[in-house]
């Protein structure tokens, strides 16, 4: 054996060898077969990996390789995502840089060059995955846009529709101004912003020598105010609740209302209620019964409701509605303020609360099912901790706003007669030739898009309907969701709740989640402050299998991962110390002969498969790579290798086998130099 392990070499020859032995697959259906099934997370098809990427990769290949070793009917389906408002914002900076726009294109132009960008970054992704040692069946891959899975992405919503569990309507949205589309909660960013307080006076109705006193960070959006409301409870304003305020500037009059929504102790204790542009105010304005005025566009300007501010944009207007309130002595007090902002995860454009006609899926039915599979431990949450959020989300869930203003993804399958109009949607799984309602033949295909979370919700279905005859039925539900904590609600909520609607059974028995991935100091990786690690960059020079293992090692469930070079390099060395066991134990080249007397690892190491096999049954990744990684340095390296110098023949037999054992107990974690140790030990 070489004096160095070349991880380069070994990984491509052993990944290839695998693959074209057909390893990956489930092989044939067999009677009383446990099956064993993970359908990955897919990725988005035009980024490279991320870290985080990399953590459930490992995770998710531990699993499939032990039980595959166990010998069930494991398969793990991979598949990408199309990604919806990311990949439109990555192709649209690419076609910015060549002085071109979508409109250039045109609609189907764009789709197509946005597919084929896909597919070509989407081999560069597969080929990353292998990079990890993901033993995936790459037969059985999938993508959202694949037309079979589109065409059950497209019944959902039908089926949806016609059972009323899919409404168009008006209501509280997350719309980003740049990017011209809804954006989902987690599209978000909630950024701390240094900002300022107004405290503006409202004179009473009828009585200019007697006002209140408001609180907002937004004086923009007093333009679109419909009430002032303060809390039940609170005695200072009592005696003003039912009366009248003029609005400033706008000189319309609105009620002073109590609501138990108010927070009493935020500046006055009084606040303006402005439904068209806060979630909070469109509550309570629909406890109230309260109109909505739309002060502020799609665009970011002022609407023709906000004369004589039109057409400014937001903050031009902020400046001068303060000084035509300064003018007029209604400006109270002004405070430095820091408060979380909302901008746009993709284009950091801040967002606008806004009240905008959309699709909604009604969540409410769905979630009852869906908090009873996990309340009857259909479906098993880990950690357990992660449970009870689930429990509150889905308690307090609101309809899913699910159509997007964007030329990629699915279609929404709803057409509009020219003559009936938007209120006599026709909803089809196939383009209509005629009107149903009045046979006219001028119909337009709603423009709109369906959110990404609705396929990809569909996931688990979707990719076993599509693949092999059998799939379906021999691997749904299938066995394990494992993902990150923080789509516990965005994506595993919806895969559980479209999962029970349409096949009447949950999607995945347990669902096993893992924390973010941070750097060494235990910061968020930020491009901005240059601490975001590589994992591709990070197996090329250190190799795949010292990634994977310090990914896991030292990583409790749920929780946040301290990931560096510092610890792969460490892991590195690991490796060199497989490597040089090996070399030791087949540098023997004399007949060994059977020992006369056991030798006290044995029986150690029969504890060491008990307690490494319990560890994986049970998910405890890092105690199972902690304790193989001190048995192998610290007992079969530092003692039981010294003591077989005092007596190479006897103890050779040992050594070869135990190691071979400790060797199988890692595989799952260190694919690569395991099977290349253990061929070059036999």
């Amino acid at each position: 054996m070489d004096k160095i392990y070349n991880h380069q070499g070994v990984e491509t020859k052993w990944y290839a060898a695998w693959e074209k032995s057909g390893a990956f697959a489930p092989g044939k259906k067999k009677d009383g077969e446990q099956p064993f099934c993970i359908i990955m997370p897919p990725p988005n098809a035009d980024g490279r990996l991320h870290v985080g990427h990399a953590l459930f990769v490992t995770i998710q290949d531990i699993l499939i390789r032990y039980h595959r070793m166990r010998g069930d009917a494991t398969v793990w389906i991979p598949g990408a995502d199309h990604g919806g408002i990311y990949t439109q914002v990555v192709f649209e900076r690419k076609l910015k840089r060549l002085g071109k726009t979508r409109f250039d294109l045109g609609r189907e132009e764009f789709y197509q060059q946005c597919y084929s960008f896909c597919m070509e970054s989407r081999k560069e992704m597969e080929s990353q995955l292998r990079s990890l040692g993901a033993s995936c069946d790459w037969s059985r891959k999938r993508f959202t846009l694949d037309p079979d899975v589109s065409r059950i992405v497209t019944e959902t919503f039908v089926r949806l529709y016609n059972d009323g569990l899919i409404y168009r309507g008006a209501r509280m949205i997350n719309w980003c101004p740049r990017c011209a589309t809804v954006l989902s909660d987690l599209e978000v960013d909630h950024i701390e912003t240094p900002s300022k307080l107004f405290i503006l006076r409202y004179p009473l109705a009828g009585d200019t020598s007697s006002s209140i006193l408001v609180a907002t960070t937004r004086p923009e959006t007093m333009l679109g105010d419909t009430a002032v409301a303060v809390h039940p409870t609170d005695k200072r304003y009592k005696h003003l609740v039912g009366k009248m305020v003029r609005l400033p500037l706008v000189n319309r009059d609105i009620p002073i209302i109590a609501d138990r929504a108010v927070d009493p102790v935020f500046g006055t204790g009084a606040i303006k209620v402005t439904p068209a542009h806060d979630p909070n105010d469109f509550d309570i304005a629909s406890r109230h019964k309260l109109p909505s005025i739309k002060v502020i566009g799609e665009n970011g300007c002022m609407t023709n409701e906000a004369h004589p501010y039109t057409a400014m944009k937001t903050l031009d207007a902020r400046k001068k509605i303060i000084e035509d309130l300064t003018a007029q002595g209604l400006v109270e007090d002004v405070f430095d303020h820091t408060h979380a902002v909302g901008t746009c995860e993709r284009c950091a454009t801040v967002v606008e609360p806004l009240v905008s006609k959309q699709w909604f899926v009604r969540i409410e039915p769905l979630a009852k099912k869906a908090t009873a599979a996990v309340e009857e431990k259909a479906i098993h949450i880990l950690p357990e901790r992660f449970r009870e959020q689930y429990m509150h989300w889905m308690e307090h869930v609101h309809d899913w706003c699910i159509s997007r203003q964007l030329w990629w993804g699915h279609r929404i399958p709803v057409w509009y007669c020219d003559a009936c109009g938007e209120d006599s949607p026709i909803v089809s799984t196939e383009p209509p030739i005629v009107c149903p309602h009045c046979k006219g033949k001028t119909l337009t295909q709603d423009p709109d898009t369906l959110d990404t979370w609705f396929s990809s919700g569909q996931w688990p279905f979707a990719t076993l309907k599509v693949n092999q005859s059998d799939d379906f039925k021999r691997f749904y539900p299938t066995t394990v969701l494992e993902t990150g904590y923080d789509i516990l609600f965005f994506w595993v909520s919806r895969m559980i709740m479209l999962g029970l609607y349409i096949t009447n059974d949950v999607p995945f028995r347990t669902v096993y989640l893992h924390g973010m991935v941070r750097d060494e100091k235990g910061r968020k990786m930020s491009k901005s402050i240059g601490n975001v690690i590589d994992p591709i960059d990070m197996a090329d020079r250190y190799g795949a299998d010292a990634v994977r293992m310090s990914l896991v090692f030292g990583n409790a469930a749920g929780n946040d991962v301290n990931f560096g070079e510092t610890k792969i390099r460490g892991m590195r060395n690991f490796t060199n110390k497989l490597w040089n066991i090996t070399r030791y134990i087949t540098s023997f080249s004399q007949n060994p002969r059977a020992s006369d007397k056991p030798i006290a690892f044995e029986a150690r190491l029969n504890d060491v498969v008990h307690q490494t096999t319990d560890m994986l049954d049970h998910y405890r990744f890092s105690d199972a790579s902690q304790l193989l990684y001190e048995v192998i340095w610290h007992e079969f390296a530092d003692k039981l290798l010294e003591e077989s110098k005092t007596d190479r023949e006897r103890y050779q037999p040992v050594l070869v086998s135990s190691f071979t054992t400790l060797l199988t107990l890692l595989h799952p974690f260190m694919p690569f130099v395991t099977e290349e140790l253990t061929s070059r030990l036999h």
